[in-house]
């Protein structure tokens, strides 16, 4: 644009044209970041190139928010706080003060443990860097049946007829041979019988986390994010237990054997409990529907959330739960309405991988 002429009547133009284009404007504060992006002039630094999202703008800027927002839910210790009136003596004593981190809680859709991300939960497990899980029933039986038999890459445009008369499933452009679920079938039957036993021999109350830390330890294998999760003591919550092959073989077993009592209330007092108890949260959402709702309203017995990452493509338009925004859960109380919070709108398969090199992968 050229320079502004001072008299821009005495050039014919419009006053009222010069005065709509050409408002000045607002000094914006020191801090405001620049937009940049990686110069590969440099060559390829791929935690160079990561730490430049943050000023690319975008949905690149929400990714280097939600590593911001993570490391910091990472890093908090109580000690960080200061000392309250109605604290009790332990709680003023410093060593455990430094003790007490952000109690982290990891949701994830089925589809995540169908596919590779389910290796990256599995590191998370293992090393215990995040503190209570939640799926849907496919998130759960997934990983035990991948213990069991692989599942593999097709293609998104495979004919469903076809498929079907071959006794191969598509989820998106995975294909899972059907032959995987009559395994499944062979291996839980005698645990579900064993279940039964217990509860009618010994008062066993079983619950869906019951479930899934016996079928933890039943796997025993190294691949399974269950296993690890038995292993490491990390509380596993299902609320929609019966939503996928896990409720087929509870259906299946209910006919064999009838009698399996799965109780839901002590769940739902259990889940809401690892909320209502901790001294800080973080809620890291892939994905939406149940198992977003789930960890949300479980934080709203304790007023909120004070570190929210949602990554995922839903919108909001419809209201769906999925497709909303962390101000929304502000509304709720299910977020607090000062805690640090993103929606990274994005494929989970190609962010959620570069969030955790960039902030549970490094050191402490």
């Amino acid at each position: 644009m050229a320079a502004r002429d001072s008299n821009p009547q005495a050039n014919g133009v419009p006053e009222i044209a010069t005065s709509a284009v050409l408002v000045e404007s607002a000094k914006l504060p020191k801090d405001t970041k620049l937009i940049r992006g990686y110069d590969f002039e440099g060559g390829v630094d791929y935690d160079a190139l990561l730490r430049s999202y943050a000023t690319v703008g975008f949905q690149a800027s929400n990714f280097g928010r939600a590593v911001e927002i993570i490391n910091h839910m990472r890093a908090w210790r109580l000690s960080d706080e200061p000392i309250k009136e109605d604290d009790t003596e332990d709680d003023r004593d410093p060593e455990y003060r430094k003790s007490v981190k952000c109690k982290i809680f990891l949701g994830y859709t089925s589809n995540l443990v169908s596919c590779g991300i389910r290796d990256t939960i599995k590191y998370l497990a293992k090393n215990r860097l995040v503190d209570v899980l939640v799926s849907s029933a496919g998130g759960i039986e997934e990983d035990f049946i991948k213990c069991m038999a692989p599942t593999y890459l097709g293609d998104f445009t495979l004919k469903g007829r076809e498929l079907r008369s071959k006794g191969l499933n598509r989820t998106g452009n995975l294909i899972v041979p059907n032959d995987n679920y009559c395994k499944f079938e062979d291996w839980i039957m005698p645990i579900l019988d064993q279940m039964l036993k217990e509860q009618n021999e010994e008062g066993v109350v079983w619950t869906a986390s019951k479930m899934i830390h016996r079928l933890g330890k039943e796997i025993n294998h190294p691949d399974s994010i269950y296993y690890w999760a038995y292993k490491n003591d990390i509380p596993v919550y299902c609320p929609a237990i019966t939503d996928g092959s896990l409720g087929d073989m509870l259906y299946f077993h209910s006919y064999r054997s009838p009698g399996l009592v799965v109780d839901v209330v002590q769940d739902i007092r259990a889940m809401n409990s690892e909320a209502v108890f901790a001294k800080k949260t973080g809620i890291i959402i892939l994905g939406g529907g149940m198992i977003k709702h789930h960890i949300c309203n479980a934080n709203l017995m304790r007023n909120g959330a004070d570190f929210a990452v949602y990554v995922n493509t839903a919108q909001e338009f419809d209201g769906s739960d999925a497709g909303a925004r962390p101000d929304e859960a502000v509304s709720w109380g299910k977020i607090r309405a000062d805690a640090e919070s993103v929606k990274v709108y994005a494929e989970v398969t190609l962010v959620f991988p570069l969030l955790v090199a960039q902030t549970f992968a490094r050191s402490e």
